[in-house]
């Protein structure tokens, strides 16, 4: 599909009632839109119109050389949800795709109806936990800020057939998961992905706009201009186990939301949607 002046390769489930409203899943790092399968297919039976696609820069979609900043990501998303012929979605987002959500509701407020959030807080409610109390993020802010260096992080992503995907996943799990017997095929997915051409390196982008915007005047605006408060009912998703954010941050977040709900996910870490699936999906299906 045709969105915000690039071209998005998206998967697709099921058909809304009428006047239903469709489903956008955006994934996060190191993901792509399979993270999704279990929701796609799940949501899709249960009658919504469901739609996964692959973030800008990601494997299918198009991969240009600029735009992994929010302002742009939001865009893109606020164009799919036109592309799809639809004034409002519901909006679930993992990981990034979690921070772009938040953006599309804060500068796109018309097209998203409702919003749910899985092991993401609100970006600000990133940012200030992440000054305040650097030492509880030591272990990714340590993967952030090797992010940053040229060209050695993305060897680092294609070295050994892409195995740095899967060893991600592992990192960010709860216990269990990666003992699971779906794990060495879904490390394998991954890996194939972040090998797709140019990839590795349009994923990295997203990380280094986020720390180099911090002390320039686009970042400044762009914080200003989400430092506003959601009115679309707000669902918070959270592993208990996620070694990367703890709960009190993604809590936080309800200062940005009129209508704010938080639930825990037990035994998941920072990918509940892949660890504990069935969970995942019967939550979302009570929320629509």
């Amino acid at each position: 599909m045709s969105a915000n002046g690039i071209r998005l390769h998206v998967a697709e489930c099921g058909e809304a009632a009428r006047g239903g409203e469709p489903v956008v899943l955006l994934h996060g790092f190191p993901e792509f839109w399979w993270s999704w399968r279990h929701q796609l297919t799940a949501l899709g039976a249960a009658g919504h119109h469901v739609v996964a696609p692959d973030l800008r820069g990601y494997c299918g979609s198009d991969r240009p050389p600029r735009g992994y900043d929010l302002w742009t990501l939001a865009g893109d998303v606020a164009g799919l949800v036109r592309a799809l012929g639809a004034r409002r979605v519901t909006l679930v987002g993992a990981g990034w795709g979690g921070a772009i959500a938040w953006t599309v509701a804060a500068l796109h407020p018309r097209a998203v109806a409702r919003l749910v959030v899985v092991g993401t807080p609100h970006p600000l409610a990133l940012r200030q936990a992440v000054r305040r109390r650097p030492w509880r993020h030591a272990a990714a802010l340590r993967d952030v800020a090797f992010f940053q260096l040229p060209r050695l992080p993305e060897r680092s992503l294609r070295r050994d057939g892409g195995a740095r995907a899967g060893e991600l996943l592992a990192a960010g799990a709860g216990p269990g998961w990666t003992d699971a017997p779906e794990f060495e095929r879904v490390a394998a997915r991954h890996a194939a992905a972040i090998l797709t051409p140019r990839t590795s390196h349009c994923a990295l982008e997203y990380f280094r706009w986020a720390v180099r915007s911090q002390g320039r005047p686009d970042g400044r605006r762009f914080a200003r201009a989400i430092d506003r408060r959601v009115d679309v009912p707000v669902l918070t998703l959270h592993g208990d186990a996620d070694p990367w954010l703890p709960a009190a941050v993604a809590r936080a977040s309800a200062r940005w939301a009129d209508d704010h709900e938080f639930l825990t996910v037990p035994g998941a870490g920072h990918f509940p949607h892949q660890e504990a699936p069935r969970h995942v999906t019967q939550v979302l299906l009570r929320s629509l």
